[in-house]
C-alpha cells in the first residue's frame, strides 16, 4: 500500500470520526431539553385527562412526540443506515376528543414513543455525547502541551487534573498531551460505532415489536387476498361447470331420452342422436379435463414443477427455452403457486410483449425457489392495478414470495419470482 493510499484512508477515517462526533454533539444538545420538555408535557397532559383539559392537549402532545420519534428514525437511517420500524394505529377520521385520546393512549407504538423519552434523555444522552467527548476532549490535552496549562496553573503547587494526569508544569503537560493523543487514536476508530450504538438503543426502545406488527399486517392482507382469490376461483369453476360440462351432459340426457322413444319407430334418427350424444360426452369429458388441469395440472402432481413448466413451454406459440435445476420437490401449494405464476407471466409475454423468444430458468438456492422468465419483446411491463403481474405478486405474497420486474422500453423484459421454501 503506497503513502497516498494510506493518507487517503487516514483522511477518510478522520472525516468519519469528526462527522460522528459533530452529529453526536448535535444530538446531545437537542436530546436533553427536548426529552425533558416532551416528557413533562406528556405526563401533565395525561394527568389532566380526567379534568377534560387533557382530552384537548394529549392528542397534540402525543402527535408532537411522534414527530420527534420520526425525526430520530430518519436520522438513524440517514446517518447510520439503521432502520427503525414503526406501526401506528390509525385514528378514526372525525373522531371525538375522547376517542382520539383513548386510541392514541392504547396504541402500543405511542406508548413506546413515550417510554423512549426518559431513556433518550439518560442513556441516549450519554451515548450521543460520548463520541464528541472522545474526539474533542483529547484536543484539550494536546493544547495543554502547547502552553495552555499556564491558564490553569497560576502558581507553584497548583495542580490541574487532566483525566488521571496531574498537570503542574510543561513536563506533565506533555504527559497530558500523550494521553490525549492516545485517546484520539482510539476515538478515530470507535467514534462512528458509538454513534451507531446510540441509534441501536433508540431502535431497541422505539422499534419494539413493530416489525412483528408489520409482519402480522402483511400476513393478514395476503391471507385476505388468498381467500378472495380462492373464492373467485371457486366461482370460476362453478361457472365453467354450469355453462360447459353440465349443459352438455343435460343435452346428452335429453338426446338419450329422445333416442329411447325413436329407437323402434325411426332407427336412423336414433342413430344420429346417439352420435350426437357421443360427441357431447366427449366434449364434456374434454372440458372436465381442462377444468381439472386448471385447478391442478396432472403433470404438476405427478412429475413436479420442472416438467410442468416444460409442458407449459411446449404449448406456447413462441420458441421457449427452459432450464430447470431442482434437486427435489417443494410442497404442493408452493409448486402450484409457482406453476400458475409462471403460466400467467408466459401468457402475458405471448399476448403483450411482441417477443420472438422466451427463456425460463427455474432453480433453488439459499432456501429460495427462484424463477426468471425473460423475453426479447418491446418491454414496458409494469406491476400495477389491473395488471396480470399484480395478480402474480398477490399469489406469491401468500407464501412470502416476491416479484421483481425489469422491463425497460425496447426490452428485454425479465420477471423474477422468488419463494422461500425447502425441497424434499
Amino acid at each position: 500500500m503506497n503513502s497516498d493510499t494510506t493518507r487517503d484512508d487516514f483522511r477518510t477515517v478522520a472525516r468519519e470520526a469528526l462527522l460522528a462526533a459533530v452529529q453526536g454533539l448535535v444530538l446531545a444538545i437537542v436530546v436533553l431539553p427536548c426529552g425533558v420538555a416532551f416528557l413533562v408535557l406528556t405526563l401533565v397532559s395525561v394527568a389532566f385527562v380526567p379534568l377534560g383539559i387533557g382530552l384537548v392537549t394529549t392528542p397534540a402532545v402525543l402527535t408532537a412526540v411522534r414527530a420527534l420519534a420520526d425525526a430520530r428514525r430518519r436520522l438513524a437511517a440517514q446517518w447510520c443506515g439503521i432502520r427503525i420500524p414503526a406501526v401506528y394505529r390509525p385514528v378514526p377520521p372525525g373522531a371525538s376528543p375522547w376517542t382520539r385520546t383513548v386510541t392514541l393512549l392504547r396504541d402500543p407504538q405511542v406508548r413506546r414513543d413515550v417510554l423512549w423519552l426518559p431513556v433518550d434523555m439518560t442513556a441516549g444522552f450519554f451515548t450521543a455525547l460520548l463520541p464528541a467527548l472522545l474526539v474533542f476532549y483529547p484536543v484539550q490535552g494536546i493544547m495543554l502541551a502547547a502552553g495552555v496549562w499556564r491558564a490553569y496553573v497560576h502558581q507553584p503547587g497548583d495542580t490541574y487534573w487532566y483525566a488521571f494526569v496531574p498537570v503542574t508544569g510543561q513536563a506533565t503537560a506533555f504527559g497530558a498531551a500523550a494521553l490525549g493523543a492516545a485517546v484520539l487514536a482510539v476515538a478515530w476508530r470507535v467514534t462512528p460505532r458509538l454513534l451507531t450504538t446510540h441509534f441501536r438503543l433508540t431502535r431497541a426502545v422505539l422499534g419494539g415489536d413493530a416489525e412483528l406488527a408489520e409482519r402480522v399486517r402483511v400476513l393478514t392482507e395476503t391471507r385476505q387476498e388468498a381467500v378472495d382469490t380462492s373464492a373467485a376461483e371457486l366461482r370460476r369453476i362453478e361457472r365453467d361447470l354450469h355453462d360447459g360440462a353440465q349443459a352438455r351432459l343435460v343435452a346428452m340426457g335429453m338426446d338419450l331420452g329422445t333416442v329411447e322413444m325413436l329407437v323402434e319407430r325411426d332407427p336412423a334418427q336414433a342413430k344420429k342422436l346417439i352420435a350426437q350424444a357421443r360427441k357431447n360426452s366427449a366434449e364434456a369429458l374434454e372440458e372436465l379435463r381442462d377444468l381439472v388441469r386448471g385447478i391442478h395440472p396432472p403433470v404438476l402432481a405427478e412429475r413436479g414443477l420442472g416438467d410442468a413448466v416444460r409442458a407449459l413451454a411446449l404449448r406456447l406459440p413462441l420458441p421457449t427455452e427452459v432450464v430447470v435445476e431442482l434437486p427435489g420437490r417443494a410442497e404442493a401449494p408452493v409448486e402450484s403457486a409457482a406453476y400458475f405464476a409462471v403460466s400467467e407471466v408466459l401468457t402475458n409475454a405471448v399476448k403483450h410483449s411482441g417477443a420472438e423468444r422466451v427463456w425460463v430458468d427455474v432453480h433453488h438456492t439459499d432456501g429460495r425457489l427462484r424463477i426468471s422468465v425473460t423475453d426479447n419483446g418491446r418491454g414496458g411491463a409494469l406491476v400495477g392495478a389491473g395488471s396480470g403481474l399484480a395478480g402474480v405478486e398477490r399469489r406469491l405474497g401468500t407464501f412470502d414470495g416476491v416479484l421483481a420486474v425489469s422491463s425497460p422500453a425496447g426490452g428485454p423484459t425479465m420477471v423474477t419470482m422468488e419463494i422461500p421454501c425447502v425441497l424434499s
